[in-house]
């Protein structure tokens, strides 16, 4: 992997290698989950509309889950993209990282398959947060003083470093709705977007006057 001309330490490259491999192979068990019906032979439509209908939940799941796993390996690429030294210092935390973004597929269909229930939500809300807490500390790891590259800006670093705690936001806010209202809890993770946004919004400003 290269990034402007720069090529990292060999060992940070099969991380990363392996790192996006991971990603990969979770983000397609999300559908593998999906079960498509089967109906018998000459039933009418409305018996495969409604066996679609059946699945909404678990395509609701899938979109939410592709997205939310989508955002880690962005923020895992971005981090890393800055790397430009390898540590043993990041193995370990890196793979509990990968641990709990595999995880996701289990906790989604487990949600999915039992929509609007609260300990579900709750499975699904509480991976997400240690989720982001362990791709925070990645991210930090991986934009360390001696691991970062020299010609970094600190406010790359500092946007680098802060990007998850949206997702840890937005799913804090989808296990306090769980306890609400277990049927909104996803609803909350929408909020990802806007504590990001947001986020991105006060690193800018931050830096804006330097």
């Amino acid at each position: 992997m290269s990034h402007n001309g720069h090529k990292p330490d060999h060992p940070l490259e099969r991380m990363i290698f392996f790192s996006d491999a991971v990603f990969a192979i979770a983000i397609t068990l999300l559908i593998i989950e999906v079960h498509p019906p089967h109906l018998p032979f000459g039933s009418p439509w409305q018996a495969y509309v409604a066996a679609l209908l059946a699945l909404l939940p678990n395509f609701v799941g899938f979109f939410v889950s592709f997205f939310v796993i989508g955002a880690f390996w962005t923020g895992h690429h971005r981090a890393f993209g800055l790397a430009g030294h390898y540590s043993d210092r990041l193995v370990g935390p890196n793979l509990q990282l990968l641990c709990a973004i595999v995880f996701l597929p289990f906790a989604t269909a487990f949600m999915s398959a039992n929509a609007g229930m609260l300990v579900p939500s709750i499975v699904y809300a509480l991976t997400l947060v240690v989720s982001g807490l362990l791709s925070l500390r990645v991210t930090r790891l991986a934009t360390a003083t001696d691991i970062v590259r020299d010609d970094v800006p600190s406010e790359a670093v500092t946007l680098a470093r802060t990007r998850s705690f949206g997702v840890v936001a937005g799913a804090l806010l989808s296990l306090g709705i769980a306890f609400v209202d277990a049927r909104f809890s996803q609803a909350g993770l929408l909020s990802i977007i806007a504590f990001q946004a947001l986020i991105r919004r006060i690193v800018h400003r931050r830096y804006a006057g330097r």
